[in-house]
């Protein structure tokens, strides 16, 4: 935590509201109450993953960008339709797979799982 903030984190708080969600209300809960909180819960659980690994994992992306020459985003989607990237075509498919990758481990890791 750095200045002017003290604790708890925003992760601290993010990770006690979804364990009283799950601890607390899910198991008496029923019907639409009980969907809206196991959609808070996966909303969290999301929060939190993003909040831990985003940081590197934005690092990570922009030095692969850098690799393939391109500023951010939208000039690789650009460079790509254009064709200009067709010659680099193994590494363009590697950006975009651990791009795919990393956005699933924070979204939904149990997707990386399935076949």
């Amino acid at each position: 935590m750095t200045a002017p903030h003290d604790t708890p984190s925003a992760a601290e708080l993010v990770e006690a509201v979804r364990e009283w969600l799950e601890r607390d209300v899910l198991p008496d809960a029923d019907g639409r109450l009980r969907f809206h909180a196991r959609v808070a819960v996966n909303v969290l659980a999301i929060v939190e993953r993003e909040l831990v690994l985003g940081p590197a994992q934005a690092v990570a992306h922009a030095e692969r960008l850098a690799q393939l020459g391109v500023a951010d985003d939208a000039e690789l989607a650009r460079r790509i339709r254009s064709g200009e990237l067709d010659d680099r075509l193994d590494e363009v498919k590697a950006v975009v797979a651990a791009s795919v990758r990393d956005k699933l481990t924070v979204a939904n890791p149990r997707y990386l799982d399935s076949p």
